[in-house]
């Protein structure tokens, strides 16, 4: 970042705090970037969040995975894709990720993750 290639990581996180550049590791299990065609998803992904006079940003380190989305965010993802429950089109792997990370059955994630249209951040927030 600063091409201070041999530094050891110590000394280079005590520059940047000097700096006011605070950096803190996030345990994501899984990030997702939806492009018009497409989406990303990294499963175990390295984050990295730094925040630098208030401005955030995140660093991702990881090998994506690719599924086509066809421009339409409503279409089955050819990839990989738990198929959508009768239930609003909510994809099953969706449930469960909520229902894991808020803690409740799949019933209450579903209809949180219906209340939110399928936006997963935003259910879990709700339910916690």
């Amino acid at each position: 970042m600063f091409g201070g290639g041999g530094l050891n990581p110590r000394k280079m996180q005590q520059m940047m705090k000097q700096m006011g550049i605070d950096v803190e590791e996030l345990d994501a299990e899984e990030v997702i970037i939806r492009t018009g065609d497409e989406e990303l998803y990294f499963d175990g992904a390295q984050v990295t969040k730094m925040d630098a006079q208030g401005q955030e940003t995140y660093q991702i380190v990881g090998e994506p995975n690719v599924r086509e989305t066809g421009g339409d965010d409503t279409e089955a993802l050819e990839e990989g894709a738990d198929e959508a429950d009768d239930d609003g089109g909510i994809p099953d792997a969706d449930v469960e990720i909520v229902a894991q990370r808020a803690g409740v059955t799949e019933s209450t994630a579903r209809q949180a993750l219906e209340e939110n249209n399928g936006d997963l951040a935003a259910a879990v927030s709700q339910l916690e």
